[in-house]
């Protein structure tokens, strides 16, 4: 049976266009996993107050980081792409679960290619409703009406892979090498805590009280929250980071409900507030630069830090298509493509 592999990405608007950044959010934020309110609610919410408001504001942020070749995420994700699919034995397209090129046109270049068993790849480290679960039913949604005869096999979340960690800590290493800096943040992109409850299989571990996440459960294959606190901890055991010298935070919440807390940008307000003076923030939740990295903290993260005292704000690079990781997930997907689990 003929194998590939989609890499599928969040995604992004065509343009910076006010049109096609409407255009996005919609699809995005329209999506029950996204707002998992009914979709009465949801519709009224987003269409009737949402998109009539943020995309303004969005097309701006987005104007801030647009690269000449288009959107950074994008480009970022076709270059990861390619350098994979240059080292790997079998063919590998990209997709993006919202705007282009969609998981349709990913799975049926694949198709066309003679593909009958993909790997489907999401790029997230960690599972979340919100990113890793979307991304696998709107795929098994498109496989059954037009791609009945292939089959999926789904690489899982990969938060603690010693491949994942090491690539991570010697990507923190070398852009924080020769900078002093007094703490590291690892930021990860919030989600709801109902997301934490709804994913939780057991039905009554996930608390969210401070101790859940570090009590062994069955809970853990699916709690976001889980993860990130493991991937910090796995990636400040490897770099040996001193107790009480990095923490976790969480950004990009939206609407009223409680959010995963504590929230990156008062994180950095706070440190400000209480006399530190260089700060170093990473972003683990996401293995390309985009919008959430590039201007949420790289701009306004630095400029909260410096109005509150801060002085220097280093912001470590997500993985992109860094030569380690290229050689990672290559393997990985030749270790699947001859039968060798890619897991830990």
């Amino acid at each position: 049976m003929s194998k590939g592999v989609l890499l599928v990405n969040l995604g992004s608007p065509d343009s910076t266009n006010h049109k096609d950044v409407k255009r996005y959010l919609g699809e995005f934020l329209m999506d029950e996993r996204v707002i998992d309110v009914p979709l009465w609610a949801r519709t009224l919410l987003v269409k009737g107050i949402i998109l009539n408001t943020r995309p303004k504001k969005s097309a701006e942020a987005y104007e801030k980081i647009w690269w000449e070749e288009g959107s950074p995420l994008i480009v970022l994700s076709e270059r990861l792409q390619s350098k994979i699919d240059d080292h790997t034995s079998v063919p590998v397209s990209l997709a993006m679960r919202y705007g282009k090129p969609s998981i349709m046109n990913g799975l049926q270049e694949l198709y066309d290619k003679g593909v009958k068993e993909v790997l489907l790849f999401p790029l997230y480290p960690q599972f979340a409703m919100a990113t890793t679960e979307t991304i696998l039913v709107l795929a098994e949604e498109i496989r059954k009406e037009h791609f009945p005869d292939m089959k999926f096999i789904t690489v899982p979340p990969f938060y603690n892979h010693p491949d994942y960690i090491r690539t991570l800590a010697n990507s923190i290493s070398e852009h924080l090498d020769g900078k002093d800096f007094e703490h590291l943040l690892f930021s990860y992109h919030g989600v709801p805590e109902r997301h934490i409850r709804k994913s939780d299989v057991t039905k009554s571990h996930c608390k969210i009280d401070g101790s859940c996440c570090q009590t062994a459960s069955a809970a853990h294959q699916f709690c976001y929250r889980h993860q990130c606190f493991e991937t910090t901890r796995l990636v400040a055991e490897y770099l040996k980071l001193k107790p009480n010298t990095y923490s976790v935070s969480f950004q990009s919440r939206l609407g009223f409900d409680p959010w995963l807390k504590p929230y990156t940008d008062r994180t950095i307000e706070r440190f400000g507030k209480q006399g530190m003076k260089k700060l170093a923030v990473v972003t683990p939740a996401f293995v390309s630069d985009c919008l959430e990295t590039l201007e949420e903290i790289a701009m306004e993260g630095e400029e909260i830090f410096h109005e509150v005292g801060g002085k220097d704000f280093t912001v470590v690079p997500c993985l992109n298509d860094r030569q380690e990781w290229v050689k990672v997930l290559s393997r990985w997907v030749d270790e699947w493509a001859h039968q060798t689990p890619v897991e830990a």
